[in-house]
Order: C-alpha cells, then sequence, then structure tokens
C-alpha cells in the first residue's frame, strides 16, 4: 500500500515536471510580464486596456494559423500573402471612396477569392517542396513582397492609371507611403453595433427555421418541431430587442468589460448546465460540467474585488471583433470533427498513412493553404480598419514574425497548436510589447532598449522553436522503424504510398 502511494506521488510530481517544463517558454514570458509590468510603473487598467484592444486587432490573424499546423504544414510564415491580399483590396476601397461598412463588406468580398487564389498557389509550391514548408513560405513572402512593391511603386499609376492626388506620389506613378483610412473605413468594424448583430443573427436563425420546416413538408415528414422552435425563438428574440432596457444594451458598440465576463459566465453556465441535465453522451464528464460552473461563477464573483473592480468597469471592448474572433475559434473546433478535418489531421500525423487510406494528400494540404490565407486576410483587414493607418509599403512585412511569436509563447509547436495556446500567446506577447519599451527607459533610460529587446524575442522564441522541431525529427529519424527513418526522402518528406486495392 504505502510503495502504491508513493509510486502515484512519484507520477504526479514527474507529471508536474514535464507539464512545467512542455510550458517553460509561456512561463518564461509570464515571469517577464509581471517583471515588466511592476518595474515599468504602469498601472494595471492601462495594460489591461491595451492589452484588449491588442488583442481585438491581432488574435484573429494568430487563429489563422492554426489549420496549416493540423494539417502538417508547419508555422505559415505565407501568411504575409494573405496579408498582401488584404492591403490590395483595401487600396481600391479608398480609391473609390467607399466608407464604413459598406468599404469593409467590399474589402472582403475582393480579398476573399484573391486570398483563395494566393493561397492555391502557395498550395501548390508547398507541395513541390515538402518538408521544408516553413523556409519556403518565408521566400514565398519575400518574393510575394517584391510583386506587391511591384505593384503599388510602378504598375499602379504607370499603367494601371489612377487618379487620385491623395493616395499618389506626385507624378502620378507610384503609391504613397501612408494611406489614412479615417474617412473610410477607420473604425468600421469597431463601431458596428451589438444590436446590428444580434438581428442579423436572428434573421439567420429565421431562415434556418424557415429552410428545416420547408424541407420537412417537402420530404412528407410533417412540420419540423425544431425548424418551428428556431423561427418562434428568432420572433421572441426580436421582439424583445424593443424593450427599453434591452435596446439601451444593445445599442453600444463597445462592452465595458464587466459586462462582457457577465455574458460569457452567463454563456459558460448555460452551456454546461444544458450538457449535464440533457446531453445522451455517455462519455460525459459531469464532474467537469459542475467544476466549470463552479469556476465560471467565482470568475464573476473576483470581478467585486477591490483592484480588479477598478479595471472590469474601466477597459472596453469591440464589440464584433471580438465576436469574429469567438467565431473562428469555433470554426477551428467544429472543423476538426468534419471529415475534411480528418483527413488535415491523418495528413499532418502521416502522409504515408493518409495516401494508404485513399485521402489525396496534395489538395488537403492546398485546401489548408487557402483557409489559412483567406483568414489572414480577414486578419489584416481586421488590423487595418482598428489602426486607421495603412503602411502601404510596410504593414505586412512582420505579419507573419509577430503571429508565429505569439502563438510559440502561447506553448504551441510546429506540430501542434490550439485556440487557448493562440490566445494565451497573444496576451503575452502583446503585454510585454506595450511595457517593454518604459521598463527599458526606467531601467536604462533608454525606450529603445525595450524595443529591442522585443525584437530580439520575436526572433529567439521563433528560432528555439524551429531548432526543438529540428532536434525531434533528427531523435524520430534515428529511432529504428521510423516513417521519418525508413519511408522519407532526402528531403525529410515521407514519400508518397499509392493505396493499394
Amino acid at each position: 500500500m504505502k510503495n502504491n502511494t508513493t509510486s502515484r506521488k512519484n507520477n504526479f510530481v514527474s507529471g508536474l515536471v514535464g507539464k512545467l517544463f512542455e510550458n517553460k517558454v509561456t512561463l518564461l514570458f509570464l515571469a517577464l510580464c509581471i517583471a515588466s509590468i511592476l518595474v515599468s510603473g504602469n498601472s494595471f487598467s492601462f495594460v489591461v486596456s491595451n492589452v484588449l484592444t491588442r488583442f481585438g486587432r491581432n488574435t484573429f490573424m494568430v487563429l489563422a494559423l492554426l489549420i496549416p499546423v493540423l494539417a502538417g504544414l508547419g508555422l505559415n510564415f505565407g501568411i504575409v500573402i494573405g496579408a498582401i491580399a488584404a492591403q490590395i483590396s483595401l487600396f481600391f476601397v479608398v480609391l473609390w471612396n467607399i466608407q464604413g461598412v459598406t468599404g469593409m463588406l467590399v474589402s472582403f468580398l475582393i480579398t476573399t477569392p484573391l486570398a483563395m487564389l494566393f493561397g492555391y498557389w502557395v498550395g501548390g509550391l508547398f507541395n513541390k517542396m515538402k518538408g521544408a514548408e516553413m523556409i519556403g513560405g518565408l521566400i514565398l513572402g519575400y518574393f510575394a513582397d517584391g510583386l506587391y512593391q511591384l505593384l503599388f511603386l510602378f504598375v499602379l499609376g504607370g499603367i494601371i492609371p489612377v487618379n487620385s492626388t491623395e493616395l499618389m506620389i506626385p507624378g502620378g506613378v507610384g503609391v504613397k507611403n501612408t494611406i489614412d483610412l479615417t474617412n473610410t473605413v477607420k473604425y468600421a468594424l469597431d463601431d458596428v453595433k451589438m444590436l446590428s448583430v444580434v438581428v442579423i443573427f436572428l434573421i439567420a436563425l429565421a431562415i434556418y427555421g424557415i429552410y428545416k420546416v420547408a424541407t420537412s413538408i417537402t420530404d412528407k415528414k410533417g412540420i419540423s418541431a425544431a425548424g418551428v422552435a428556431a423561427i418562434a425563438a428568432g420572433l421572441c428574440a426580436y421582439a424583445a430587442t424593443y424593450i427599453p432596457a434591452i435596446e439601451d444594451f444593445l445599442l453600444q458598440d463597445r462592452l465595458v468589460l464587466y459586462q462582457a465576463i457577465l455574458l460569457l459566465c452567463i454563456g459558460i453556465v448555460l452551456n454546461a448546465a444544458y450538457k449535464l441535465f440533457f446531453s445522451k453522451d455517455k462519455r460525459l464528464n459531469k464532474t467537469r460540467q459542475v467544476v466549470i460552473i463552479v469556476c465560471a461563477v467565482f470568475a464573476y464573483i473576483a470581478t467585486y474585488i477591490p483592484g480588479i473592480d477598478e479595471i472590469v468597469v474601466t477597459a472596453k471592448i469591440s464589440v464584433l471583433p471580438y465576436i469574429m474572433i469567438f467565431g473562428l475559434c469555433v470554426f477551428n473546433t467544429k472543423f476538426q470533427l468534419t471529415r475534411l478535418g480528418h483527413n488535415m489531421r491523418t495528413v499532418g500525423q502521416s502522409q504515408v498513412v493518409a495516401n494508404a487510406s485513399g485521402i489525396d494528400v496534395d489538395k488537403t494540404r492546398v485546401i489548408a493553404m487557402m483557409m489559412s490565407t483567406v483568414f489572414a486576410g480577414w486578419g489584416q483587414l481586421i488590423f487595418l480598419q482598428n489602426l486607421g493607418t495603412f503602411a502601404t509599403y510596410g504593414a505586412h512585412l512582420q505579419v507573419g514574425l509577430f503571429a508565429i511569436a505569439a502563438l510559440l509563447v502561447g506553448g504551441a509547436s510546429v506540430q501542434k497548436a490550439t485556440n487557448a495556446q493562440a490566445i494565451t500567446g497573444v496576451i503575452l506577447f502583446h503585454t510585454l510589447f506595450i511595457v517593454a519599451p518604459e521598463a527599458g527607459k526606467v531601467l536604462f533610460d533608454n525606450a529603445m532598449i525595450g524595443e529591442y529587446f522585443r525584437v530580439f524575442v520575436s526572433y529567439g522564441v521563433i528560432a528555439l522553436s524551429l531548432a526543438m522541431h529540428a532536434w525531434k525529427r533528427k531523435v524520430k529519424a534515428d529511432e529504428p522503424g521510423s516513417e521519418s527513418g525508413d519511408d522519407a526522402d532526402d528531403s525529410g518528406a515521407p514519400k508518397r504510398v499509392e493505396p493499394t486495392v
């Protein structure tokens, strides 16, 4: 009995040590952030407010990296190409003087097919360089930047006439270094009111209900109860928006942090309660759902703690960008449960097994790149509309570097990345971005030292991750019977094995 107890303690300690070592980069960044905040002298409310702004601005781009990792393409340095697609579309929106939400919708409509085309080309090239996708993406980013410079320096105005003194440099050939978005799409997404989002959601719900009812009648199955319930819920919710208190609340375009926390806690509790009382999944861990409910309740109670209450009543978040981030998190999670998601996971784990299972590996990888490039383009649009200015020749240059560094800071690796790691990484990485200059000024009387430090950390985190990835691949290749050792070509990529019948 004593030996069993000792064994359990040893297993617990070894497991805890393993977890700490696995998340060493995240823990190191957490320590750096806390130390920098204390040294800089910035108030926590100031730091939280700025982190929330940067979170809404940058997280969508970081989440765009997850699908290529799932498909075994590693860290997608090629997301800069998606950012280029967004900037091309945004230039024409400003040129045509399309303002507000309409301008952003046009930007999304132009960016999406353009990014899909770019992603298709990039995915095809990656299929020719299996095992070297990350370095290939980095070089492709530089190549795409060259073409982009050619377009904006020579083609626009030189070949394609552009009659705009505000956008073009004197002489009419080449675009100015900076484009002001103030009069067109600045804060176009940030200023969207919750009421507009809710109405769009309710319309979609009603359309879904009508579709379910119509299909059930067409199939002679009677009237769909789910369809009727969806229509009724949509109508009741829409009617509730006319209640003065609810209407005043929904007319906000930015939520105070405590309101966001309250809504999040309510959503978590309702979701856990539904699983607890109505789920038919026999594998459901009911104890875990109870713990989730208790944690959500305590999280809300914590907002009344002195010090925390001051922060949550002053900080605000933009509604629509956060909804889009939440939507992409849900998509990343649910997508893995689809057939295509399972195929991507299989391809990421072993191309040999995927081929033997009848999966078209090349096509799956191309689809993953197309999705990542499109999401990157959308993320760049979210970023630029919040920033309010468009650095024509530099807005896209550091996109891949900072997004990948943030993802790695959250504990992700070349082989595995999750929503939680992306969110954690963005918070820590941008917290350090905010306080490092002030800390450098206090310690060395020079704010630029903090700037240099955070750029050094960005490159250092990426270099460390890639070095660890190369070391793990070498160890795996040395193992007898491993795929990397027995079934790989000289580039390290698994050989294509055609399925047999």
